[in-house]
């Protein structure tokens, strides 16, 4: 295990150097990894795994969507694809890539099959923090552990293809076999991860909810939608709202702070946007603080989730979330940006 020490705050890190996809190979030699769900995570981390050469099987509901997906990117019914039950007895790890409404639902059928010294396997740590609420206890005799790529499956997938990788975070719940460790990080490697930091369930959750409702989607929608209706509002037309508000950061300078962080971006625009960007930048941190503080309490405080749980576990879940997509969708905002996204270039 390597160790980053990022300005005297020094993490244990484990990257493909010392931690080889051969490696991870040898570890999870006699393992058989079942993947349940095969919705956001489902089908990267499964499709990474498989051709890393890992013995990786799919437990899925059938009939559904999800199931012909799944034959369609090439799993075998009977083989490689088995119904979740039938998954989960076969299944020495069982990775729990649901949503987490759903695997509160599911829990019952999955707590039977988790026989000594299995593992139990999650991408986001919030059915185990939020234990009380979603009644998930695991058993203390298998392993709980979790690897959470940084990034959806989409993207995961993506850059393995492309001989990249997604940084992922991973932690250990709880140890029964003394193997969790070895275990944890040879899926870490093995789902395509660039490189894992460690993290616990609990701190994966809070910043994982935080981030979704601020900087990841929440804040960046809120700040689109504010600057766009306001330069709307002072006569500026669709076209020049979009492309000052999203286009250009979303095409030419986000890709730049990614490659080269903001200090290098700010230091290759012109001098009257850097002036702009060091002057109004703390203005920004300071205004948006308090809406932070309150998210991140709302988030500790098990809030957030129990909206989540009492929200996606509603019958009409599916036609409520659509309506408000809708609405968001037909923003004038995401209108014009369907527009001036069908005539980039690559698009003309």
């Amino acid at each position: 295990m390597a160790k980053l020490d990022f300005g005297g705050t020094v993490e244990n890190v484990v990257t493909r150097d010392e931690f080889p996809v051969e490696k991870a190979r040898e570890v999870l030699a006699k393992e058989t990894i079942a993947i349940i769900g095969y919705g956001v995570q489902g089908p990267g981390q499964s499709m990474n795994l498989r051709d890393n050469g890992f013995n990786v099987i799919v437990g899925q509901r059938k009939p559904s969507k999800s199931w012909d997906k799944a034959v369609n990117d090439g799993w075998v019914p009977g083989e490689t694809l088995f119904e979740i039950e039938e998954a989960c007895e076969k299944a020495t790890i069982i990775q729990y890539l649901l949503s987490d409404a759903a695997q509160i639902a599911l829990w019952p059928t999955i707590k039977k099959h988790l026989t000594p010294g299995k593992a139990l396997y999650f991408s986001h740590g919030f059915a185990v923090t939020y234990k009380e609420r979603t009644g998930i206890i695991p058993p203390k005799d298998v392993d709980v552990i979790l690897v959470a790529p940084k990034g959806s499956g989409t993207s995961l997938r993506r850059l393995f293809v492309a001989g990249r990788g997604l940084n992922s975070s991973y932690a250990i719940f709880q140890d029964a076999t003394g193997n969790a460790f070895d275990r944890v990080v040879a899926l870490g490697i093995g789902v395509g991860s660039g490189y894992l930091f460690e993290t616990t369930f609990k701190r994966e959750v809070f910043s994982d909810l935080t981030g979704e409702r601020g900087t990841l989607m929440g804040a960046i929608q809120g700040l689109f939608a504010a600057q766009y209706d306001l330069l709307r509002s002072r006569g500026h037309s669709p076209s020049e709202a979009f492309n000052e508000t999203v286009e250009e950061a979303t095409q030419s300078l986000y890709p730049l702070v990614a490659e080269n962080g903001m200090d290098w971006m700010y230091a290759n625009c012109s001098t009257t946007a850097q002036r702009g960007a060091l002057d109004w930048w703390k203005k920004f941190r300071d205004a948006t603080r308090p809406v932070f503080e309150e998210l991140y309490d709302s988030v500790a405080t098990g809030n957030e989730a129990q909206l989540s749980i009492d929200s996606n576990s509603k019958e009409d879940y599916r036609e409520k979330l659509e309506a408000e997509l809708e609405e968001l969708r037909e923003s004038e905002m995401w209108r014009a940006g369907r527009t001036v996204r069908s005539l980039r270039p690559e698009n003309a």
